[in-house]
């Protein structure tokens, strides 16, 4: 196996990205048993954000990471790619959308983050298994679901001041937070993807939260997917 230019050992595929909504659901299931809910790192020097974009024509994807310094909050590193859409948009299966030029995206970093964060779910997830948890396992990186949108109602929505939050539950278990990360704006949906526990997820969002809704390397990858378009 070659090392890409940067130095990087490509990740070991976990399986085909080729395959049919079935196909897809059972990936999940099987992938659901090798995930990683406790801390596996000492301490965090930068976080890096994912983010994807697409074209209006509905053909394309673009992809954007952005690695930024912890705490400070300074941009070390960013990457972007292109590639043709892969895969429909079928909610609880965004990973197989998206995870593709995620990964392609995440190969052209000179700088590889301690943590991960998402624009998606991590364990709040129908089968246990969000873009977040996914591209943890994928990349062996821990990794933090931070979703707009919930796929699961078990939650109640928290007070309106910053740092409030409530517990999504599935099947009687936490499996996430409903954060609010700034005073009276809509709040987000935090859970662990991969190698880290619900309570430093949250941290982690509340402390890379830099006067904005969204954690700041979320937001600089958003930004720069929607500069590709």
């Amino acid at each position: 196996m070659k090392s890409d230019r940067f130095g990087h050992d490509p990740p070991l595929p976990l399986h085909s990205w080729n395959v049919s909504v079935e196909e897809a659901i059972q990936i999940q299931e099987a992938l659901k048993e090798r995930i990683t809910l406790r801390k596996t790192f000492s301490g965090v020097k930068t976080i890096g954000g994912g983010d994807v974009a697409y074209s209006e024509d509905g053909k394309h994807c673009f992809g954007a990471i952005a690695v930024l310094s912890f705490p400070d909050m300074e941009v070390l590193d960013r990457a972007t790619a292109v590639g043709k859409i892969p895969f429909p948009y079928i909610p609880g299966l965004l990973s197989f959308r998206e995870g593709p030029i995620l990964i392609k995206t995440f190969q052209r970093l000179k700088l590889k983050p301690d943590v991960m964060i998402y624009d998606g779910q991590g364990i709040a997830h129908p089968r246990g298994t969000g873009l977040a948890s996914h591209m943890g396992l994928w990349l062996d990186i821990p990794s933090i679901g931070c979703a707009k949108t919930p796929l699961l109602d078990e939650f109640i929505s928290p007070l309106p001041l910053k740092g409030s939050f409530e517990w999504i539950r599935w099947e009687g278990k936490k499996v996430g937070a409903v954060l609010r990360t700034k005073e009276r704006v809509k709040p987000l949906f935090i859970s662990p993807g991969h190698r880290i526990d619900l309570p430093t997820s949250i941290q982690l969002i509340l402390e890379s939260c830099k006067g904005y809704r969204f954690s700041e390397p979320l937001r600089k990858a958003h930004q720069l997917s929607r500069s590709m378009l």
